[in-house]
């Protein structure tokens, strides 16, 4: 396994966080074939089931459909530690549609926070590990009951 500096593993963040952004010009060159996405899953569905970039980028797609004017800001890291990164990120984007149960208002406006930990080997993200808060995104979109009250349906 090839070693990277500090700054290497900041720049290949900066090109992950780059996706997110949409731009996906670069992503066969930053995402291993075998990428592994380990993830909490509302539906209960299998995160692992579909490797490689097919598994990452229709995700990222799905939300950069639901949501416009995204701002995604990193509030803590990234974090180095040998093959790791780890940061906490907070998005604030505008509702556009399309996610089901939800009773809020196209427009709406919403903020949800999250953390990742990626695992790097030879220049590429192997393993992807995130802990995002679905379920705060989906009560202020009034798609499940939450702080603000019940789902309205």
């Amino acid at each position: 396994m090839a070693t990277h500096t500090p700054q290497q593993m900041r720049a290949l963040h900066e090109r992950w966080s780059a996706l997110w952004r949409g731009d996906f010009s670069h992503a066969q060159e930053i995402l291993d074939p075998g990428f592994v996405v380990h993830q909490a899953r509302p539906d209960g569905s299998d995160s692992e089931a579909v490797t490689g970039p097919e598994r990452l980028l229709p995700e990222i797609e799905q939300t950069m459909d639901a949501f416009g004017d995204r701002t995604i800001t990193v509030g803590i890291g990234p974090i180095v530690d040998g093959d790791l990164i780890a940061a906490r990120w907070t998005m604030s984007a505008t509702y556009t549609g399309g996610i089901p149960q939800a009773t809020a208002p196209v427009g709406t406006q919403v903020s949800f926070s999250g953390h990742d930990i990626l695992r790097v080997e030879n220049g590429r993200f192997v393993e992807y590990w995130t802990c995002t808060d679905v379920l705060d995104g989906l009560s202020q979109l009034g798609a499940i009951s939450g702080p603000n009250g019940p789902a309205r349906h």
